[in-house]
Formats: structure tokens, sequence, C-alpha cells
């Protein structure tokens, strides 16, 4: 939906610059009255310069405390769109707060939760549109709205802990880099002069090799950057395109290690969604299109719309995954087994459960490995160039003491 930024005053007679997100021109002024607010400006698209904060992006954090706050209010029985109004006094985020604002206009002029929360798809997802629709039909949109919570929580902490996992080494890595660059572009050649002024007329090899490397450094750091920056913008491209993007995931799943570590989350994120749709009551077929548009790779969203295809031709959803080779085969054994007992919701949660904490067991121990290994790595790295910068003074010492 569009943003509109605006310009009003309050009852006070403050004056208000802020943003705001309606579906037109319309409902953001009606929006505007509805906080009791004398418009002054109100424009689509602007906001305000380039120096203007980012708006800032709603959280799966964040969403979930939506959804569970929503489905309790819904669970007593109130009004669908007095849930919201209440929601939206309580709500500190202001975009998420405007979102809800235009939830309840919405509801209001006649339409559906799911088809309001369709306008808002940046924000909620296929998966969760998808599961109110369930819920709104079915007449159970306080325990669908629950397990959404529930999805998006362990979602939350599973993204988070990947993330936080990745922060030490990135750190420590970038921290080495700065380091290294700051002795071969500034220490170095004042080591060579050094070297000179003592009389040194021949230096060592490796000393040679670096303060070469130094120079080139220097004289070509400018061609090397705006060359390597370019290459970033121009790999960057077309990661963007469809064929680049399928390549690059397709390169990601084939990593000697982090491929096998990707493949496990995926399967993780793969059966705690196909398990929440189906446990609330959407069909096979929608249900794995939804799995195909979440699961946030374009190898295996391509894996899951073919198994798609073929369970809408009347193959079994385990045979049609087995055919793809991408699970392993006790992943498809307990999906067969969940089929065959009517129990598939069941398994593909304790499925999701086992990859989980598999993945969090998998970080944990890469990152026991890491930290060695960097640590012997910026020992191997600052040694040597410490090394090769004194080892002409040693020598230069000891003709010296001759």
């Amino acid at each position: 939906m569009p943003v509109f930024t605006y310009k009003a005053k309050d009852v006070s007679g403050k004056t208000i610059q802020d943003q705001i997100i309606a579906k037109d021109y319309n409902a953001a002024l009606l929006n505007l009255r509805q906080q009791k607010l004398v418009t002054i400006y109100l424009k689509e698209g602007e906001r305000g310069g380039i120096f203007t904060p980012r708006q800032q992006r709603v959280t799966l954090k964040q969403i979930a405390q939506f959804s569970r706050r929503l489905a309790t209010l819904v669970g007593a029985g109130m009004p669908l769109v007095k849930d919201l109004k209440v929601l939206a006094g309580q709500t500190e985020d202001k975009r998420l707060k405007q979102i809800v604002n235009s939830l309840c206009q919405r509801i209001e002029a006649g339409t559906s939760l799911s088809e309001a929360l369709s306008d808002f798809r940046g924000v909620f997802s296929p998966l969760y549109i998808n599961m109110v629709a369930a819920g709104e039909v079915g007449g159970a949109l306080s325990e669908i709205l629950d397990r959404l919570a529930i999805y998006l929580e362990k979602t939350d902490v599973l993204v988070h802990r990947v993330k936080n996992a990745m922060i030490y080494p990135v750190a420590v890595i970038i921290i080495s880099m700065c380091l290294s660059a700051f002795l071969i572009l500034f220490v170095i050649p004042q080591f060579k002069t050094i070297f000179l002024s003592l009389g040194a007329t021949k230096l060592p090899l490796p000393t040679e090799i670096l303060v070469n490397f130094s120079e080139f450094c220097r004289h070509y750091f400018l061609h090397s950057f705006f060359g390597g920056f370019f290459l970033w913008v121009a790999i960057t491209r077309y990661i963007n395109t469809p064929k680049g993007r399928f390549q690059f995931e397709t390169l990601k799943l084939r990593l000697p290690i982090f491929g096998a570590l990707i493949r496990k989350f995926v399967i993780a994120r793969f059966s705690r969604t196909l398990a929440t749709l189906l446990k609330s009551g959407v069909p096979i077929l929608n249900s794995l299109e939804i799995v195909a548009q979440a699961a946030g790779n374009k190898v295996v969203e391509a894996m899951v719309m073919k198994i798609m295809r073929q369970v809408s031709q009347g193959q079994r959803l385990t045979i049609a995954m087995e055919k793809e080779k991408f699970f392993p085969a006790m992943v498809v054994e307990m999906m067969g087994v969940g089929e065959e007992s009517g129990q598939l919701e069941t398994m593909l949660n304790k499925i999701a459960d086992a990859y989980e904490e598999d993945v969090e067991t998998t970080i944990s121990g890469l990152i026991s490995l890491l930290e060695p290994a960097i640590i012997v790595f910026l020992a191997v790295v600052v040694g040597t160039i410490v090394f090769a910068m004194f080892l002409p003074i040693l020598k230069i010492t000891q003709l010296i003491s001759r």
C-alpha cells in the first residue's frame, strides 16, 4: 500500500509531520480525520528528503505479538473491529499502528480480515493471509491466530540464532582485514625508510615481497577499490536476475559445510510451515504453493512447485518428495507413516523440532571450531607481516655486531 506524507494540527494546535499508510488518498484523509487531526498537507510518495529516517520495518516478533493479542481478544468474543481498535491503542510501533488502523477501516467497510491483510503483503506473508482465511471460513480464527503466533515466534528464534551465530566470526574477519590493511598501507612504507637508513641494500625475500605488495596497494588502491566495487555491483545485479538467483542459491546448497546447514534449515522451515497450514485446514495443494513461496530459496521453491504438480495429478506426497532426492530418507519415511496413519501434521512438527535442534547443534559446533581457526588465521597473517618487517633489522643488527 502507498505511503502518504502529511502535515496536520491536533486538537491542541500542535503541528505534526509524519507518514501514514493507506489504500488511497481518501482513505488516508479519513484516517487523519478519525485521529482528530486537521490536515494541512497530504501527498503520496514523498518522504521529506534524503535525510529522513527510513521507515521502520515490522518484525516477525511484532507480528507474532499482534497475532497473540488479537487471538486473545477474538477468543473473548469481542467484535473484530473493536478488537483492532483496542490493539491500535496498545501498539507503540508507528507503522504497525497505522496498519492496524487501516485494517479496522477496511473491515468497517465490509471486507474480511484476510482481504484486508492482503493489502499489506509486504508485512503479512501469503502463509499468514491464507491461514487467516481458513480460520474465517472454519470459524476458528482465534485458534488460527494463536497457531500463527507460535509459528512466527519459533521462526523468529531460529532466524536470530543463525544470525547471532555469524556475528562473531564476521566481526573478527572484518577486524583482521582492517588491521592487515592498516599495516600494509601505512606501517610497512615507514619501515622501508628505516631499512634504507640503516644501510639495507637488499632486503630479504619475504620483506621484499611484502614491501612490493604494499607499494602496489598504495599506488593502485583506488583502482582496486573501484574495480572491486563495480565487480560487486555487477555480481549483485546478476544475482538479482531470475537465472542468477537460481544459480547462486544452487551454489549455496552445494557448499561443503554451510550447504548442509542451509539444507537442514530449509527442511525445518518446510516441515513447520506445511504442518501449520494442514492443521489449520488449508488444502494440500494450496499449502504446498504457500510453502514454496515461503521457502526463501528459488531452488527449493521450484522443487516444491514440481511436487505440488505431481500431487495434483494423483501422486502421493511422499512419493513425489522421494523423487526429488532433496529430502533425507528419514524425513520421507516419517512423512509416509504420517500419511498412512492420518497424522501427517504431527510427523511434520516432529521433523521440524528435530531439524531445528540439529541446526542449533550444528551452529554451536561450527562456532566452537571457527573461534580457534580464526585465532590461528590472525596469528599467521599478523605474524607473517611482523616477521617480514623485522627480518632486515635482525640481519642489520647481526652485521653491526660483527
